[in-house]
Formats: structure tokens, sequence, C-alpha cells
């Protein structure tokens, strides 16, 4: 249980007012003396790849609402918020919920547009059953589709690399969220969008094979600086 709270905190998959950090105190107040030194040292060596997520974290009343809305097949009313216009009412179908990056997503079909979007959960204000059924198409993946949606939104750096390797390959290696690879007569082009152009040199670097940048100039300069950090480590 507290593994679980512990990892909770960690990626920020936590819904809003949660407790998490509370019953990380208390829990262990409880436990036998043995075995709450052996729990606190654990969680003092325990180490983590990833830097802590900041978490924005929804209402747990209205991820509830929106859950019981997927499972019932039941279209719901919600009230959304973007960033710089007013609060609009939606009637939505509820696909599924998606957590990605400290972030909560609703994949639904918007009736509005016609289209099934994404959704931030976070900017859901207020979420009510509607009595109206709803079912997925045959076949839809919620999460692929979340991803791809996240791959195709514009923000940060837009970044242009050429792979040489498989089409094959590259789909299996470069998540869906990142973008999508094509064929091209070079090799393999992946278009893809980064906040932070030394993590986007960590991911190249990872991959191993070998590639050009067509954009921007700026990535090759976190590239140079990636590579001097492997080169004192391994000289």
């Amino acid at each position: 249980m507290l593994l679980g709270l512990i990892v909770s905190r960690q990626t920020g998959i936590s819904t809003e007012g949660s407790a998490v950090d509370e019953a990380l105190a208390k829990i262990p107040r409880v436990l036998p003396t043995e075995l709450r030194d052996r729990v606190g040292a654990l969680e003092g060596s325990l180490g983590w790849t990833s830097r802590p997520r900041e978490p924005q974290p929804p209402a747990t009343e209205i991820v509830l609402t929106l859950a019981a809305a997927i499972r019932r097949k039941r279209r719901a009313l919600i009230r959304y918020a973007t960033p710089g216009r007013e609060e609009t009412d939606r009637i939505v179908a509820p696909y599924g919920l998606v957590f990605h990056a400290a972030k909560w997503y609703l994949a639904a079909d918007d009736e509005r547009s016609g289209e099934i979007r994404t959704f931030r959960v976070d900017r859901v204000r207020s979420a009510e059953l509607r009595p109206e059924r709803a079912s997925p198409p045959e076949g839809f993946d919620a999460i692929e589709h979340v991803e791809r949606s996240i791959a195709a939104t514009p923000w940060g750096w837009r970044l242009e690399i050429v792979f040489d390797t498989t089409l094959e390959e590259a789909k299996r290696r470069i998540p869906r969220w990142v973008g999508e690879p094509e064929q091209i007569e070079e090799g393999v082009l992946l278009r893809a969008h980064s906040d932070d152009l030394d993590a986007a040199a960590r991911m190249l670097a990872s991959l191993g094979w070998s590639f050009t940048v067509r954009e921007p100039d700026e990535l090759r300069e976190s590239l140079r600086r990636v590579a001097d950090v492997v080169w004192s480590a391994v000289s």
C-alpha cells in the first residue's frame, strides 16, 4: 500500500484533494517497529529515473462521473474551460480516461464538432450523466487516440529528424505520443514537438540509430552537450 502511495505521489496521478501525503504520514505510525523501519529504508533508498511530475489534478467527483459514463455507455454533460476562452457546456460520449505525463485526458465524441476529441480533465469544471446511450466505435483505442492527439498538438520547439532505420523499427521504438514516423526517400522522418531540447537529445541518443536533424538548429547544440557528457563518462 505504501509503495502504491509513493508511486502515486511521484507520478502525479492523484486527483484533487487526494490524501496521499496524509496517508503516507499516518500509515507508518500503525506498523510494527521492524516493518516501519524496513519500509522507511526502502523509501529512503529508492531512486527514480524520471523527475517528480508536477500534478494538475482533476476533481475526484468529475473523474468518477466520467468513469461511470464510460462504463455504462452513457453520454455526459460537461462544462469545459480552455485557456483564454469562456467556459462552454458540451454533450459528449466518453470513451476512455487516459493518464499521461501527470495529466488526465478524456477521449470522447464531442456532439458540437461531431468528432472524437481529446479533453484535459483538469479543465472540466462539472460533469453529469445523461440518459442517452453512447458506444465507442468498434476497435476504438482511447490510449492510441490520446497519444496521437498529443503528438499532433503544436507546442514548444518543432523537431524534424530523419533516421537511418526501418519504418517498422521506428514505429516499434518511438512512442505514439512523440510523433508518427513516416517513410521518405532519405530514411524515416519524425515530426515532433518538445519544450526541453536536452531531454529530446537524450531520447534521440538512446535510440542508437544514425540520424540527421533538419530542425531546429538549437537541437544540434543540445546533442553536442549530451555527447560531451557521454564522452566524459567513458574517457
